[in-house]
């Protein structure tokens, strides 16, 4: 990745930028290299060393990934190359990057396709760090290991499919798991090349393009501008922008349905159907509540707001177009704000590049619930069923399923939570609950969006605990709990 990135800097004539990427490809690939040759002959691991390994892998690469932004701020401090190298003078956005949290966090925002920044104004940044944070997210949009899994795995019997379901993925488009990937990423850039061509007829200029086109289809949220999508000053880029985020919440596999001719899974599959389902109601809802509180100056902006919004929210995107909120300062209203919590908790379909809990979880959740309530009516001898969608379900099989979502619900929870808490206790007096809430709940479900609390001026605790938020909601939870029980067992730390 890093390697890639230097064409880039190379391009742009930003010279001075160029060796950052070769240590930080060097220091990957050393990396890399040493952990390929300490464990090439160890057997295929189980699903709980699986979930080791995702865990690890996301939180190495988090830290890996803030090395350009590091290495890249203390050249333009030092400035030790001639003047052709083209150093620019310091900035504040990029003197921020001196320091290793906020490296770690941009980095983890990235590949995590959070979008929540330290950079303060994008417009300041090199070219060569605009391009390498739009990297990172289009990259983290499918998966590190899904990547890692397309390009080293080969046919056979192996534990690719064990990795690949240990980063929060289940869905299959062919037997084959390798197959299965290699295809998710064909769909995946042509999305993103169909992205970029949207953007460009709707009058954004190349290069914002290409790096909202690639974070828009991974519903990342990293843009090159401060004011994100807001900065255009255009409906139609607003209104364009929407179907490249929609776009990003539907599961690889039905977009491989529909580019076989098969359009009809766009109804016909739950979670699709769902999905539009959701964004439609949650985007009148909120267009309601805007309206209602007179928070825009007509109907038709309200409603391109609204939609955008809640839309971005729901996709766990992060593109803003209107501001939510200015830390200790009230804009939109406390109803507002926790619908666009709502929208950023249940996210979008399994499968696809979206955080949250997952539309599936949330319907398994409401129908399982009163599945179990009905049952309390009916004779024990009745056989008893789930329907979901068009999989019927047996009693054990709805226990199961019912089991695993209220797990992860609780632990999400309990970790959106202990986030809460932890800003509340470190940020001074005077930030609204609503506002601290969707913060956290907006770096947990790898959204982006902030109301004016995420920034450099924050407290180190709450930094590094948003980090933890995010690194958690990427990987849903589980892995991390399970490597989190590993090292209890590990240093008997359960006495």
């Amino acid at each position: 990745m890093a390697v890639a990135s230097i064409a880039v800097a190379a391009v742009n004539r930003e010279f001075y930028a160029i060796p950052a990427f070769i240590i930080s490809a060097i220091s990957m690939a050393g990396l890399g290299t040493g952990l390929v040759r300490r464990y090439q002959n160890a057997d295929p691991p189980e699903k709980r060393e699986a979930m080791v390994i995702a865990a690890t892998a996301w939180a190495l690469i988090g830290v890996l990934g803030g090395l350009p932004f590091l290495l890249i701020a203390w050249t333009i401090q030092i400035d030790p190359f001639p003047v052709w190298a083209n150093t620019p003078p310091m900035d504040a956005t990029t003197a921020v990057f001196l320091h290793p949290l906020d490296a770690v966090f941009e980095s983890m925002s990235g590949f995590t396709g959070t979008g929540l920044t330290m950079a303060t104004v994008e417009e300041e940044l090199p070219r060569s760090l605009h391009w390498w944070r739009s990297f990172i997210e289009w990259i983290g949009g499918v998966g590190v290991i899904v990547l890692t899994v397309a390009i080293l795995r080969r046919g056979g019997r192996s534990g690719s499919y064990t990795l690949y379901e240990s980063e929060a993925r289940s869905e299959k488009i062919h037997p084959s798991i390798v197959t299965t990937v290699r295809e998710i990423w064909k769909i995946f850039v042509g999305l993103t090349v169909g992205s970029i061509v949207l953007f460009l007829l709707a009058g954004m200029p190349l290069w914002d393009a290409i790096n909202h086109g690639m974070t828009g289809i991974a519903t990342g949220g990293f843009s090159v501008h401060a004011d994100s999508i807001g900065h255009y000053d255009s409906a139609l880029i607003e209104y364009a922008t929407v179907p490249i985020m929609v776009a990003g919440s539907i599961a690889f596999p039905i977009h491989y349905l529909v580019f076989k001719g098969e359009v009809r899974n766009l109804y016909a599959d739950l979670q699709t159907r769902w999905v539009f389902i959701w964004f439609t109601f949650g985007s009148l809802a909120l267009t309601a509540i805007l309206y209602t509180n007179g928070q825009y100056a007509t109907l038709e902006e309200t409603f391109r707001i609204g939609l955008f919004q809640f839309v971005s929210a729901t996709s766990n995107t992060g593109f803003g177009s209107a501001t939510i909120g200015g830390g200790t300062e009230q804009v939109w209203s406390a109803g507002a704000t926790l619908l666009a919590c709502l929208g950023m908790l249940t996210g979008a379909a399994a499968g696809s590049t979206v955080s949250g809990l997952k539309l599936i979880r949330v319907i398994t959740l409401v129908k399982g619930t009163l599945w179990q309530i009905q049952e309390v009516f009916r004779p024990d001898t009745a056989i008893r069923y789930l329907q979901l969608g068009e999989r019927k379900l047996s009693e054990e099989q709805a226990q199961r399923e019912y089991t695993e979502a209220t797990v992860v619900f609780v632990l999400w929870i309990t970790f959106l939570a202990i986030g809460v808490a932890v800003l509340l206790r470190v940020l001074s007096p005077g930030h609204p609950l609503e506002y601290v809430i969707f913060d956290v709940m907006s770096a947990q479900s790898n959204v982006g969006l902030d109301s004016g609390i995420t920034g450099p001026d924050m407290p180190g605790t709450a930094k590094a605990m948003l980090i933890i938020n995010m690194w958690v909601g990427r990987l849903e939870i589980i892995p991390v709990a399970v490597l989190i029980g590993s090292v209890f067992r590990r240093f008997n730390l359960y006495r």
